[in-house]
């Protein structure tokens, strides 16, 4: 397949190494010193606990317009980035083009549709800690790197499991699911409960997660995104912040998710997509919400004054 990666960072660019590997031909788009170092070398590195990988000549691109239409596109830039990725890859979009949004949160992917058409939509979800250890070098840590496909309207299609197919067959651990909003539901329970407390503690999961006071923090905040989404019409099991609580004492104790990676550094994180969208959404649905509201005024200053130094030059970020 001719498969596109907007944001060839530590989710995307480790997935598309694989495929890569695997034998499809990958296009990265890239920013910055990762790009540079990208085209500078003709390759991109990943360092895995699954092994090693290195994909060169790797092809980086800036400009789509005089492209061919890709048959798949993943989409796994930060969230705020979201319009605008969407906007970049437009003349990628085919009439059978399929577009897979790995980005954190439970809004991204109808972000997306709004700009490209949701007909080219399928819905995903990832497990995986991987990250930019420096430019053109991804490190990918967790024993686990799964993804899970499904279609908004809960049918089982051929597009998916072509893309499940191709997915397995690069080494990832991959289902196809009938319901996929509850999948990234349950999902977000998970990363934005150790997003949160981790941007709020600065330490790796392995170092609060059996401190008493945050491991309650953990399950309240796990407990209000629960509600949150029952209110929102999508029921999660009633087990289900049980089972979370054992993913969190099963992953790798240095462990640190990308928001909590970009608090500690200085730079603007998800934290609107992460956290805010769940104080956002509680005052709507009037489910109360206190530890999300505690952990996102806890980290907003930061996140505004990483947002001013990021901002072109007489603009300010908005509140």
């Amino acid at each position: 397949m001719r498969i596109a990666v907007m944001g060839a960072g530590g989710v995307g660019g480790y997935y598309g190494a694989l495929l890569a590997r695997a034998g499809h031909d990958v296009l990265f788009f890239a920013r910055g010193a990762h790009r540079a170092a990208m085209l500078a070398t003709r390759q991109i590195q990943i360092h895995s606990v699954h092994g090693d990988l290195l994909v060169s000549p790797v092809q980086v691109v800036d400009d789509p317009a005089d492209l061919p239409p890709a048959d798949w596109i993943i989409v796994a830039v930060k969230t705020p980035a979201t319009e605008e990725a969407a906007r970049t890859i437009w003349p990628l979009v085919g009439p059978h083009t399929t577009v897979t949004s790995f980005q954190n949160g439970v809004d991204a992917a109808q972000r997306i549709g709004a700009v490209i058409g949701p007909d080219h939509l399928l819905g995903a979800a990832t497990w995986i800690s991987s990250y930019i250890e420096s430019p053109g070098i991804i490190r990918q840590v967790s024993p686990f790197r799964r993804v899970v496909l499904g279609e908004f309207d809960g049918s089982i299609t051929p597009r998916a499991q072509k893309l499940a197919q191709a997915l397995s067959a690069a080494g990832v651990d991959v289902s196809v699911t009938e319901d996929v909003r509850r999948v990234l539901w349950t999902k977000f329970l998970f990363i934005s409960a150790i997003s949160g407390v981790g941007a709020v503690t600065r330490l790796p999961i392995g170092d609060y997660r059996h401190v008493p006071a945050s491991r309650r923090l953990l399950r309240q905040l796990m407990e209000e995104v629960r509600a949150v989404a029952h209110a929102a019409g999508v029921p999660l099991a009633p087990q289900v912040v049980d089972e979370t609580m054992a993913l969190v004492d099963a992953s790798p104790a240095d462990m640190k998710p990308s928001l909590q990676r970009d608090v500690e550094s200085g730079r603007p994180s998800e934290l609107e997509s992460m956290i805010g969208v769940l104080v956002e959404r509680g005052r709507a649905l009037d489910v109360p919400a206190p530890i999300s509201t505690f952990v996102h005024a806890a980290l907003l200053p930061a996140q505004l004054l990483a947002q001013a130094r990021t901002a072109p030059s007489g603009r300010s970020p908005a509140p």
